[in-house]
């Protein structure tokens, strides 16, 4: 179990995917104009990381070393199409925000990257915790985000209208849902949570010492 809570920690918050290896950020950029869609993403990468990874995991001494690029390509296709058809039919004002992005999923570099990195060379219990913990990783990033998005450039929560009542006479400000929104968004939450690892490494690296 220790094993397990380890290869998530450090999938989700160690080498959190956007905040610390900077990557998806298509996705991560486009996407999160309101927190539902951020999450819907996330989710959406979530359960192909899992399956993929796992599935892989599986097969990884059965794939021959000159194909396994293409191999995983067909397999994370399988499963990026399993999740659009999904949301197609019980989603579908999700999938259209979403758009293109949901089959670029086969592409994304997160789930190339744990399939090549980690997938491929460890169990498939192993690789389903490290997919778990990369997509809470992603889908944080997103809602977060996606959150600051919708309510300064939209004034709302999940469609609600709470920034007037949050901070008297404030108005939306239609910059955060622009594309150059996103990216000062992004930058401003990726400083932050920056600031708090530094701190938390501080504050740890002085109990340490103390003791």
């Amino acid at each position: 179990m220790k094993k397990y809570l380890e290869i998530l920690k450090d999938a989700a918050i160690t080498k959190n995917p956007t905040f610390v290896q900077l990557l998806g950020m298509c996705p991560t950029l486009a996407v999160t104009t309101s927190l539902l869609n951020g999450l819907s993403m996330g989710v959406a990468v979530t359960v192909v990381l899992i399956c993929s990874g796992t599935i892989i995991s599986l097969l990884r001494r059965l794939i021959p070393d000159s194909v396994r690029i293409a191999s995983y390509i067909v397999i994370i296709s399988a499963f990026v199409t399993a999740v659009q058809l999904v949301i197609r039919a019980y989603l579908p004002a999700v999938d259209a925000a979403l758009g293109i992005f949901i089959p670029l999923i086969v592409v994304n570099c997160i789930v190339l990257g744990r399939a090549e990195a980690f997938a491929s060379k460890h169990t498939p219990g192993e690789a389903a915790v490290d997919g778990l913990g990369s997509g809470l990783g992603f889908t944080v990033a997103l809602a977060l985000v996606g959150f600051v998005r919708e309510f300064l450039g939209s004034g709302t929560i999940l469609g609600g209208t709470p920034l007037e009542l949050a901070i008297p006479f404030a108005k939306p400000m239609l910059f955060f849902v622009l594309p150059a929104g996103a990216f000062v968004t992004l930058g401003f939450v990726i400083a932050a949570v920056n600031a708090l690892r530094r701190a938390s490494e501080k504050r740890r690296f002085e109990k340490e010492k103390k003791l």
